[in-house]
């Protein structure tokens, strides 16, 4: 038996290795659980080493263009086995970096599967099967299989890949985003099921490597969570790269041929078509990991495939807690953290404000990028709320004339009767940066009086929020 802890987590990703160390800092004797790698699906197969892509992506996209910035460039091209190993490099350096911290904050790394056998009691036994093979070094001298017990145990196991039956991923042809983010080869054409965020962002990268691209969506927009008009002009904006997009598409069958793959697509006009690529990502969503963690054993509530929780990341099972993607959406790795800290924080009896999933913002890191907080305009409206709405396009901002990026739109949407700030929704060159902007100001209940009052810098792209709140109360100077 292992000494008694105040806190388990199960998982070491951003929401786990946030809480662990939040835990720490308040004087609680920690251990973290993880099976396959340090920092989790984020930072090993997700949000990092995706933008490590991305970026490789964005400098080979202004090569292509240097005229434009009247430069001149030779002949050029790209290292696949290069850009791959600097994306993985990435990955390793961030699973490293976790595992510094859980040493500098004395947290104990467990190694292996967990299984919660009763309340405060959690059996750990080597790894099985994980899903993928860790990328980063297994931390030096962790403890191992074993019974561990805990005044509080938090899970924060994450999600993965979803799979529809008969178009299972066989790593080869088609693919789930492990595989497609370590290519073998560059393919010359490639199909994509789903249009959510990480579904565009390898449309987006593969496209800027020369790839022929389709995306295939079920619903009518792509990027169904994003505001309709937002959505529409980054459609606009990839199919003028040469994606080519279909909607109201369903994906029947997935047939492998020698060369590649055809998708089977029925549309919803019942117009059938056969889309050939020489691979398939399927990118139609994530699913918790819910599955032989002992929950039914002790009873802890599930819905939907998430745990069940509050605010406050509280199960209906007393000492037992649910953070990130495992407690259902958003399924973002800023979420997963502030919830870390609000459960944690809760269990040592601090004063906490609850979650508000109105205030976590979705950033898509595509080009153009995405990025939006709050309520779209249709929502606002089915909320039965009364409301102004501005709009402000990049066209009318020096700063991105200035850097060749004209094609953006920052649109804001208020209270019509309280000047409340209900959402804001951008696409453009650098959003994913300047959102932060709008949710700092709704987390404190800001009004459009107060944004007008705010001097934003010039020349930035910034100064295209302010001008979207002044349009919405019929003051846009620059348009």
């Amino acid at each position: 038996m292992a000494d008694q802890y105040d806190l388990l987590v199960i998982g070491a990703g951003p929401g786990g290795y946030v809480a662990a160390i939040r835990g720490a800092q308040l004087g609680m004797k920690v251990g973290i659980i993880e099976r396959e790698h340090m920092a989790g699906i984020c930072s090993n197969w997700g949000c990092i080493p995706t933008k490590a892509l991305l970026r490789t992506a964005e400098v080979y996209g202004h090569m292509s263009h240097a005229k434009d910035y009247g430069l001149t460039a030779g002949d050029y091209g790209f290292d696949l086995d290069a850009i791959v190993k600097r994306s993985r490099g990435i990955a390793a350096q961030m699973n490293n970096g976790v595992q510094f911290l859980m040493k500098k904050n004395k947290v104990d790394i467990i190694w292996g599967e967990a299984v919660i056998t009763k309340p405060g009691e959690v059996k750990v036994s080597p790894t099985k099967k994980a899903i993928v093979q860790p990328q980063g070094p297994v931390p030096k001298n962790p403890l191992g299989e074993g019974t561990y017990t805990a005044k509080n145990i938090i899970i924060a196991t994450g999600a993965r890949p979803r799979v529809l039956p008969g178009i299972e991923p066989d790593g080869d042809k088609t693919w789930t985003y492990f595989e497609a983010m370590k290519p073998a080869t560059m393919p010359k054409s490639l199909v994509v099921m789903g249009s959510g965020a990480i579904g565009v962002e390898f449309a987006s990268f593969y496209r800027s490597m020369g790839a022929e691209v389709t995306i295939i969506e079920l619903l009518p927009q792509i990027l169904p969570v994003e505001d309709a008009e937002i959505s529409a002009l980054a459609r606009k904006r990839l199919e003028k790269r040469g994606i080519k997009i279909l909607t109201d598409a369903k994906v029947s069958k997935v047939e492998k041929t020698k060369d590649g793959v055809i998708a089977h697509v029925e549309l919803k006009s019942g117009e059938k078509q056969e889309i050939s690529g020489d691979k398939l990502i399927s990118a139609i969503g994530v699913m918790c990991n819910i599955e032989g963690l002992g929950l039914e054993t002790v009873g802890v509530k599930t819905e939907r495939g998430a745990i069940v929780i509050d605010g406050y990341g509280r199960t209906n099972v007393a000492g037992i807690w649910a953070i990130g993607d495992v407690a259902g959406p958003p399924m973002l790795a800023h979420k997963a953290e502030h919830e870390a800290v609000v459960t944690v924080e809760t269990i040592a009896g601090l004063k906490v404000h609850g979650l508000d999933k109105t205030k976590v913002p979705g950033c898509t890191y595509c080009e153009p990028q995405i990025a939006s907080v709050g309520l779209t305009e249709a929502k606002a409206k089915e909320a039965g709320r009364e409301i102004k709405v501005g709009r402000f396009p990049f066209v009318g901002n020096g700063k991105a004339i200035a850097l060749g990026e004209p094609d953006g739109l920052v649109k804001t949407i208020f209270d019509a009767k309280t000047g409340e700030l209900l959402g804001a929704h951008m696409v453009g060159a650098e959003v994913t940066e300047l959102i932060q902007g709008f949710v700092v100001a709704m987390n404190l209940e800001t009004t459009e009086e107060e944004l007008i009052h705010t001097i934003f810098p010039h020349p930035t792209l910034s100064e295209t929020l302010k001008e979207s709140v002044l349009d919405a109360y019929g003051r846009a100077l620059n348009i």
